[in-house]
């Protein structure tokens, strides 16, 4: 801290001291609060009321000044501009290149001014983390959700660049116009075949992605609870007590079981369709087939969620047993001959979901300054193993006989993943360390994690809550206190976290309950996509199973990349809500855009169809995710029927009547599978877009 103190001084253009972050003044305010706390001169919520009011005012005097300084560039631009059309018509070489340089001393001043933001961001950040360090607050996650997603926000100059993109453009498109035309002039042989990118727009640029950089992270910082919770303990006593609980090996062994996890739940979409058939059964069979697990899910992340209150060890053995069962029993329903063995099979790998505790370990055992690594390594592992499942059903493609045991490519990934959860158990057996619980409070959080980016099943990753609701009004308080987080919660007459699925879903705003949709609807239309792949190019385009695999697997390997771009740079260009929109309708028309409606299909429409459709959905799920985390009740942060348990049994659902539409539609014939089974996806699309349109003002 004492560094950027010192760095703020040196920086500072002295003719704008006074309209930076007085840093210095907010330390010192800091410092006395935690006194005043701790004699009882002052109590917690008014110190919060006192600490919001003066950071709003420090902000909105720098943002008075960055939109005054604004205004200046854009009247200097204004005024070259006029310069600029007196040239045009009358042209001169010299009044060119001066012109030129005076629109390059307005690039200049901009670079000044952004790096000015860029600095107050980073005091504005670094104070935000001092605050929640002393008090262990979880205050910038509210203070910067409310204050950067509000329709009055002023933290979204700061936060957003808003109105520098348009400064930039404009000395961009004039400079390259002036150097153009400054090469015309003096003779065609000295025009260069393409236009030069003037060094001083390059500047600009570099200090813009600077700047992008230093406030994403104060933005996702403020959405996504898990990795909010990377600042270092507030005390010693709290340091050891993480790094007691914590153990490197333990923390692989859940990151693989994710992995693993994943890897079973898509290794057979290749080849259910064909082992249905082998069955005697028709290959759209395969719908209830991969559906399976995920019905079984939908009961065993509320009892795996209950379990790790308790422990991590024994529902993680249990998790690998049931697996390998399931596994085992799926591999063995070729020469069993049935068709139930098959999906008994599904059903036990569904039950075997570890999921939940993958997540509350993360939450609760690994330290505050490596979490968000950690939750990192969670959606990689997740991401990852999507992509492999398919990727590995692709190479199983030999067929053999041991003893009276058949080894074919239905078969194979049925005794792969029973092998891999066999050696994961002994691993585990042997490495895992169950941390000491009694280590661990009483009113910790639950469930808190969540992924950048995004994986397949981010909102499964958790929700932790703002320490504030939705508005100014509602009451301020810490973790060891009594929240009120509105009127739609006081009606219930606890404040204690819900204790049933029921209590948890009358918590529910509005808001939340269209985000809940937003999220099934687009789990749904992922799972029809993936699901049904196998049968449509098999009927469409006679693709065999190594084609689907390549096609699964390239589909897979599109999550990281998408939501590393989206967040990193698209989400700081753009307010959530407008790109939870413009997602959706791009969803829309990946499903339109998917329907055959002529009497050929080829594999152009099919494959970039199913590209806009999953990538707009990956997008849409990142959205959702931080949307949900900004606006769903603070008593849905903790205990078994937490925020995370409702959005995973909403995806889980969508993946079951998906995969059952898949199954019922096939009885109309294998040439209707395709538009029948599209057509909800677009009614339930169309249907969000509604809702999120009636809702999307409260969606800040």
């Amino acid at each position: 801290m004492v560094r950027f103190g010192k760095k703020l001084m040196a920086d500072q253009v002295p003719e704008w001291r006074g309209y930076y972050i007085n840093y210095k003044l907010m330390k010192k305010k800091v410092k006395q609060y935690g006194q005043q706390v701790q004699q009882g001169e002052k109590d917690r919520r008014r110190v919060l009321k006192d600490f919001s009011k003066m950071l709003d005012d420090q902000i909105e005097t720098i943002v008075l000044f960055l939109l005054e300084q604004q205004g200046r560039l854009a009247s200097r631009i204004e005024k070259l501009g006029k310069q600029r059309a007196i040239l045009a018509e009358q042209p001169d070489i010299s009044a060119i290149a001066e012109l030129r340089e005076a629109y390059r001393e307005v690039g200049l001043d901009l670079i000044k001014l952004l790096k000015f933001v860029d600095l107050n961001a980073t005091g504005i950040r670094k104070i935000l983390k001092k605050f929640d360090k002393r008090f262990s607050y979880r205050f910038t996650d509210y203070y910067v959700s409310s204050r950067s997603n509000h329709p009055y926000s002023q933290l979204q100059q700061v936060f957003k660049h808003v109105g520098v993109g348009a400064v930039v453009g404009a000395l961009s498109r004039n400079l390259a116009d002036l150097q153009e035309r400054q090469g015309s002039y003096l003779s065609i042989y000295d025009q260069p075949s393409s236009a030069l990118k003037d060094p001083i727009i390059d500047m600009i640029n570099s200090s813009v992605d600077r700047l992008t950089r230093s406030t994403n992270f104060l933005r996702f910082l403020g959405q996504h609870a898990l990795i909010a919770q990377e600042e270092s303990p507030s005390t010693a006593g709290e340091e050891e007590i993480e790094d007691q609980k914590y153990h490197f090996v333990s923390l692989m062994l859940n990151l693989v079981n994710t992995f693993l996890y994943m890897v079973n739940t898509y290794i057979i979409v290749p080849t259910a369709d064909d082992y249905s058939v082998s069955l005697g059964a028709a290959s759209t069979v395969c719908g209830v087939v991969i559906g399976s697990m995920a019905v079984a899910q939908v009961f065993s992340s509320v009892y795996f969620s209950a379990w790790s209150n308790k422990s991590y060890f024994k529902p993680l053995v249990f998790s690998s047993i049931v697996l390998f069962l399931g596994n085992v029993c799926y591999a063995m329903a070729y020469d069993t001959k049935s068709l139930t063995v098959l999906i008994v099979g599904r059903l036990l790998c569904g039950f075997g979901s570890a999921r939940a505790v993958n997540r509350r370990y993360i939450s609760d055992c690994v330290p505050a300054r490596i979490r968000m690594q950690a939750s990192a390594g969670f959606v990689s592992a997740s991401a990852l193993g999507m992509a492999c499942g398919p990727a590995l059903a692709g190479l199983l493609q030999w067929r053999f006989k041991i003893y009276m045991v058949t080894f074919s490519q239905s078969t194979l990934p049925g005794w792969l993943m029973a092998v891999a959860w066999l050696l994961y158990l002994v691993w585990l057996c042997i490495s895992f360390k169950e941390p000491n619980r009694s280590t661990e409070a009483d009113d910790t959080p639950h469930n808190r994690a969540s992924g950048q980016s995004v994986d397949i099943g981010q909102v499964e990753n958790g929700l932790a809550q703002p320490l504030l609701g939705d508005s100014e009004s509602k009451q301020i308080e810490d973790d060891d206190d009594d929240e009120e987080d509105g009127s739609e919660e006081s009606v219930q007459g606890s404040r204690g976290p819900a204790t049933s699925i029921g209590s948890a879903y009358r918590l529910l705003t509005p808001s939340v309950k269209v985000q809940l949709l937003i999220y099934f609807m687009l789990k749904y239309a992922m799972e029809i996509l993936l699901s049904e792949s196998s049968v449509i190019t098999n009927h469409y385009f006679n693709w065999n199973t190594s084609s689907v695999a390549i096609f699964l697997a390239i589909l897979g390997l599109t999550v990281l990349p998408i939501n590393a771009v989206v967040g990193t740079y698209i989400s700081n260009m753009f307010e959530d809500r407008q790109l939870l929109m413009a997602s959706q309708i791009t969803l829309l028309v990946g499903i339109i855009f998917s329907f055959k409606v002529t009497s050929t299909y080829s594999v152009i429409q099919y494959v970039v169809s199913a590209l806009i459709t999953f990538v707009s959905a990956e997008v849409l799920e990142g959205v959702n995710l931080s949307l949900l985390s900004s606006v769903m009740s603070s008593r849905l942060s903790r205990g078994t029927y937490n925020g995370g348990l409702l959005s995973t049994e909403a995806g889980t659902l969508a993946r079951v009547v998906a995969d059952c539409t898949i199954t019922a539609a096939g009885y109309l014939g294998i040439g209707s599978l395709l538009n029948v089974t599209l057509l909800p996806s677009l009614v339930i699309c169309a249907a969000s877009i509604a809702c999120t349109f009636l809702t999307y003002n409260s969606l800040f």
